[in-house]
């Protein structure tokens, strides 16, 4: 069967950003037991304190959040009963989780507890509901404003090709060693990398109607050219950051340009953030890469789903604790964690990339049930390019090799 996947892919779904009231205090129809599975960073652990305010002697609330979700939830979901009740997703997390049925719909839920939620908010597959989203985000290019000025640079670089001019400059004139910084540790993060930049190109990954790989092409030359590129303004250790690294580089005052995650942004301009380094923080949109016209970088969602293999006492139960995790109330308690789909909210400073992107029409993250393999070669096949130990056209066909067994062993390919 051909999944529909209706996601947040524009500005028109991400600026839908509703007024409204304040939820009142946490109160659960009924009794169960709500086992959380999240991603670790600023928001999520805003929404799950928040949920936990829900705790009582007639609900039971855990809570597990960690880098490794990806790699724990199939397992976690398809026990019976299944080991958590709630897992925080993403564009690509929850593919898996519906491929392999181990979610379940929420009309009903969203029927009888969902009235604060937005038409926006409504992650539909096939015409059902099957995850609610509560945040926009993506990566955007943080820039300095005071190390701009200093090397007589006018305007916030709009290119991939234009920040690595202005990191030039800046290194010749001896502003900074090391003017970039990226995610380019081998893994998810530097795979990532890839996947923002060739979106930025407007090639498709796969063939058309098939999960043919198609990044063999001047594209994808060009997108490892500018990965390689960037790192002749980094760190010699380059290798050893990933998206968590990179915050406490930038709050050390040693980079000037980064392309990071909107959900970081607030931590970098927060009251916790070296003061010199945040009133000179500015965000723009992903720069673009090789001529194109659109930010290189995936647009996502982030949103939470019920497991299909539980009680549903504990399903509604775990319903309304997430209601109140992503109320009003949170939202506001934590505005500039995130670019938040919520009901009332009102885009600050923290949340200008991640809307410039969808303003700038920034694609989705694919949905596609084999974009999994396909990143996963990418996690692994490109460290040694990164690395400076093989060429381009090696990398791509490393690549290719990579996702061509799995996608075989997945039943994609013949």
């Amino acid at each position: 069967m051909t999944k529909n996947f209706r996601v947040l892919a524009g500005a028109a779904s991400l600026l839908a950003l509703l007024s409204g009231g304040a939820m009142a205090a946490c109160t659960v129809d009924g009794k169960g037991s709500v086992r959380i599975l999240s991603n670790d960073f600023e928001a999520l652990r805003a929404i799950e304190t928040a949920a936990n305010e829900c705790a009582s002697d007639a609900v039971k609330i855990t809570a597990n959040a960690t880098a490794q979700h990806k790699d724990i939830q199939g397992p976690a979901l398809t026990a019976n009963p299944a080991e958590y009740t709630v897992a925080m997703v993403a564009n690509n997390s929850i593919v898996p989780l519906l491929n392999d049925g181990l979610i379940r719909p929420l009309d009903d839920l969203v029927a009888k507890y969902g009235s604060q939620l937005a038409p926006n908010q409504l992650i539909k597959i096939d015409g059902k509901v099957m995850a609610i989203a509560f945040m926009g985000n993506g990566q955007h290019l943080f820039y300095r404003k005071d190390i701009l000025e200093k090397a007589g640079i006018t305007a916030v670089p709009a290119s991939w090709e234009d920040v690595l001019a202005d990191a030039k400059i800046i290194k010749d004139k001896g502003l900074l060693d090391y003017p970039l910084a990226a995610a380019d540790k081998p893994g998810w993060d530097l795979a990532a990398e890839f996947v923002n930049l060739y979106l930025g190109t407007g090639a498709n990954f796969f063939a058309d109607g098939s999960a043919e790989l198609a990044i063999d092409n001047d594209q994808g030359r060009k997108v490892l050219e500018t990965m390689r590129a960037i790192t002749t303004f980094e760190n010699p250790d380059y290798l050893t950051y990933d998206a968590n690294e990179l915050n406490k580089v930038w709050d050390a005052g040693k980079v000037a340009f980064m392309n990071q995650w909107g959900s970081l942004a607030g931590a970098a301009i927060g009251d916790k953030a070296n003061p010199d380094v945040a009133k000179n923080t500015g965000f723009a949109a992903a720069p673009t890469v090789g001529g194109g016209a659109t930010p290189a970088a995936a647009l996502w969602w982030d949103g939470f789903t019920i497991a299909k293999n539980i009680s549903d006492e504990d399903a509604a139960a775990s319903f309304q604790v997430m209601m109140h995790g992503i109320s009003p109330d949170m939202m506001k308690a934590n505005h500039d964690a995130a670019a938040w789909l919520i009901t009332g909210y009102e885009p600050g400073p923290a949340s200008e990339g991640v809307i410039a992107n969808a303003k700038g029409g920034a694609k989705a993250y694919p949905m596609v049930p084999y974009m999994g393999l396909l990143h996963t070669a990418l996690s692994s096949e490109l460290a040694d390019f990164i690395a400076g130990k093989e060429d381009a056209d090696q990398a791509l066909k490393d690549v290719k090799a990579a996702y061509d067994a799995a996608a075989k062993e997945g039943g994609f390919l013949k």
